[in-house]
């Protein structure tokens, strides 16, 4: 497994080895052990999500407050997009900052975004496949979510209107947030 860390703390960018011969390619897309040495410390996965997007759609800023964070292991099975994570951990010295990587089928890179940070996704080709694996459950009472396009937070999407839906479009701006994430 290739792993190369981001200048946020946490973030990691992990990609498996693959194997390609003349009849195609197979690659272990996730390895308990290997992981949990990239990252430093057991992580244990207990929920896969799946979606499937249009060109153009806008999946974010998400997260889930304590007792419930939830990290994600991020991946995409099939086209493209531009995923990012801000940081939202009171104390770290880059909080509110975010980090984004591109993140195709073929690059086959996974994005590990630990608890205490917002994730979104924006696809960039259409019938884009997004897959996660989640360390706790979904928990509707915890979730939260920021503003995708806040100027404070300064996401370059590359894309002027994204379809998002009601509920991101109607997301708490950065400067009104509280992090519930201690240091």
């Amino acid at each position: 497994m290739e792993v190369q860390t981001t200048p946020i703390e946490g973030l990691l960018l992990v990609r498996p080895k693959v194997f390609s011969d003349a009849r195609g390619s197979f690659s272990e897309t996730w390895n308990q052990s290997a992981f949990d040495e990239a990252v430093g410390e057991p992580v244990r996965f207990v929920q896969a999500n799946e979606s499937c997007s249009k060109l153009g759609v806008l999946r974010g800023l998400h997260f889930q407050a304590p007792p419930h964070a939830q990290g994600k292991l991020v991946r995409v099975a099939r086209g493209r997009v531009l995923d990012v994570a801000v940081d939202l951990r009171a104390g770290s010295p880059t909080y509110g900052s975010h980090h984004a990587a591109v993140l195709t089928s073929e690059n086959r890179w996974q994005f590990w975004v630990p608890p205490g940070f917002a994730h979104g996704f924006l696809t960039l080709e259409d019938d884009t496949l997004f897959h996660y694996l989640c360390t706790e459950l979904y928990r509707p009472q915890s979730e939260g979510a920021l503003r995708w396009d806040d100027p404070t937070l300064g996401i370059e999407w590359g894309m002027e209107s994204p379809s998002v839906s009601d509920k991101d479009a109607a997301a708490k701006d950065f400067a009104s947030f509280e992090t519930p994430f201690a240091p």
